[in-house]
């Protein structure tokens, strides 16, 4: 199943949703955060106790061509790996470029959550 994704500009809405989803019982190593600004991403996720894409949900291969590859590209790569097709990889990593942060959840109740 294709994991539930929602586009944000505002972080503290951002935040808000993730405590939401945390409350319906949904476990935090399923909700993530990424955005073209690793500072911002880390920061957001930690305030709102979500998880950014990093080593473990990649594969080894991936993780370590990403260390050499251009921020565009590294983010394309983690939204595929974590099951978006290379089309969607692209539009989103696009929205990322115009400062959307996006909130990325791997369990199947979120998408019954925001409907």
């Amino acid at each position: 199943m294709k994991p539930f994704l929602r586009e944000y500009t505002n972080d503290e809405k951002l935040m808000e949703d993730v405590k939401k989803i945390k409350e319906e019982g949904i476990d935090k190593n399923h909700v993530y955060v990424l955005s073209h600004d690793d500072d911002r991403t880390e920061r957001i996720a930690k305030n709102a106790g979500a998880n950014t894409i990093g080593f473990s949900e990649q594969d080894f291969k991936s993780a370590v061509g990403n260390l050499f590859s251009k921020k565009g590209d590294e983010l394309r790569t983690k939204l595929q790996e974590i099951g978006f097709s290379e089309h969607e990889a692209e539009t989103y990593e696009e929205d990322m470029d115009e400062g959307k942060v996006l909130l990325i959840v791997t369990d199947d109740k979120a998408s019954r959550l925001f409907a």
